[in-house]
């Protein structure tokens, strides 16, 4: 269970850092560029079963280990910023998909769009580096 949330929670925080990193050149791309270039994501919604495994597993994990307070803080902690990158996302991603149509087309506040779109991203990759982060902790303090 701890390996499937640790890998979950690590296939998460690479779709996140592929955004983030991806962040500097987009944010200079023109209004049509800035559409082609979002056609790469077709697809990525399955990464919600992923994101959805990390949350479930790690939250189940942190019960399992309820009873040795170091590894569960630790694991506690990944599982909220799991769930915060969700709330993240219902709050600021999702609603600019859905304005755009998933980025099929532009709405004249796209610019706008786009900037909640990216940092929303931004934030949802530091939110999985820090649950990995405190999940593989997790496990370095149980093996004492």
């Amino acid at each position: 269970l701890r390996f499937i949330a640790v890998l979950s929670t690590a296939v998460a925080m690479a779709a996140g850092f592929a955004h983030l990193l991806e962040l500097p050149n987009k944010m200079s791309l023109g209004r049509e560029d800035y559409l082609t270039v979002q056609q790469i994501y077709r697809g990525w919604a399955l990464l919600g079963v992923v994101v959805v495994g990390a949350l479930v597993t790690t939250g189940l994990v942190a019960m399992l280990v309820r009873a040795r307070p170091p590894e569960f803080y630790l694991t506690l902690t990944a599982a909220i910023c799991i769930a915060l990158s969700l709330v993240v996302f219902f709050l600021f991603t999702y609603p600019a998909n859905q304005q755009t149509q998933n980025w099929t087309t532009l709405p004249d506040s796209w610019e706008t769009l786009r900037r909640q779109w990216e940092y929303s991203h931004a934030v949802g990759a530091g939110l999985y580096f820090v649950a990995l982060s405190a999940l593989t902790l997790s496990l370095l303090v149980g093996r004492r």
